[in-house]
């Protein structure tokens, strides 16, 4: 699997939330649980987009937006650390893939 994060993202994660580009890879390698389905109806995408709760080699938690093309590989929208909401809800709602 291939990572593609374009410059303005790369920006976002850094400044806006500031993670780093390996924690997110990072967070896919060490991903436990499934991907979830945005159904919000401002961010449907095609391909949609996808989220996951992964941890870093330091055990830093994040929440990781993608699309994922159809070869497998992945375009990140954005990563940061999620809410307990969001936690819980991965938690009773993911599926692998």
């Amino acid at each position: 699997m291939e990572y593609y994060i374009t410059d303005a993202v790369s920006k976002k994660l850094r400044y806006k939330h500031a993670v780093r580009e390996h924690e997110v890879i990072e967070c896919f390698r060490n991903r436990r649980a499934g991907y979830i389905h945005d159904s919000r109806p401002s961010h449907q995408t095609d391909p949609p987009t996808l989220w996951f709760i992964g941890s870093t080699k330091a055990g830093r938690l994040l929440k990781v937006v993608f699309i994922q093309l159809s070869n497998g590989d992945a375009v990140i929208k954005s990563a940061y650390g999620p809410s307990a909401e969001e936690i819980k809800y991965l938690e009773s709602n993911s599926r692998t893939q």
